[in-house]
């Protein structure tokens, strides 16, 4: 109890330091999720930061720098992409009251996010699966809102992955740390043949000088030139937006 109430006050003033409004409900499960990843960390390496001050910061206020892109999207599920101990997908979920797909091809750790989804009562609104997003792309093609992903791959290979699991007008919105010109630029050439356009850049200073970061949306907004998903892996060995 002393541990989730340190964790709840610290998370409270690192959501006031960033501006981001919450309801009590909606602190409590945040809370009890980082609790939930901080003590399976022990078992799983789900995440290397530890410290309940950095985390509330580098875990949660983090994942909800993507709430107003995400907001932009149109009202429906979406998926996290590598969604590793659940960031973004489970304070966007919690934020939003979105259904949402949490994906990791990781056993270990989709099994540990589904304990937590279980454990935080939110089991009728959010699904994991450990699938390959290059196979979930064939399955549930054209069927979510939106697409999120943080420090998950290279731009224009999240570019590649999101697509063919958004519905026409659905957004992809991508956290980084510090992309490079190069690497936007690649996003978007990757953006054009997939069907999609970036509509916003957004740039974040994090609370207590824990770094910068940078979100970027991508709406879809055609078809792709090319058939998507290509194979397991291509997208990584063979990305879309080089030269």
């Amino acid at each position: 109890m002393a541990q989730h109430e340190t964790t709840l006050e610290q998370l409270s003033l690192a959501l006031g330091e960033a501006n981001i409004t919450s309801s009590p409900r909606q602190r409590e499960l945040l809370a009890r999720h980082l609790d939930l990843v901080i003590d399976r960390n022990r078992v799983v390496n789900l995440t290397r930061i530890t410290s309940v001050e950095e985390a509330v910061v580098l875990h949660v206020v983090d994942s909800l720098l993507l709430l107003d892109s995400f907001a932009a999207a149109p009202r429906g599920a979406f998926v996290d992409v590598g969604t590793g101990a659940g960031f973004p997908g489970i304070p966007l979920a919690i934020m939003t009251d979105r259904p949402a797909l949490l994906v990791d091809s990781v056993g270990k750790k989709a099994a540990a996010v589904g304990a937590f989804v279980e454990e935080l009562g939110l089991g009728g609104q959010v699904e994991v699966s450990s699938s390959r997003i290059e196979d979930l792309g064939r399955k549930r093609r054209g069927q979510f809102a939106a697409v999120t992903a943080r420090a998950v791959a290279q731009t224009d290979v999240l570019v590649e992955y999101g697509a063919p699991l958004l519905a026409r007008g659905g957004r992809l919105v991508v956290a980084k740390a510090r992309p490079t010109d190069d690497e936007v630029a690649a996003g978007d050439r990757a953006a054009r043949i997939c069907g999609l356009r970036r509509v916003s850049r957004e740039t974040f200073e994090l609370p207590r000088d824990l770094g910068h970061r940078e979100v970027l949306a991508y709406e879809r907004v055609g078809n792709p030139s090319i058939k998507l998903p290509r194979p397991v892996g291509v997208a990584r060995q063979r990305p879309l937006g080089k030269r």
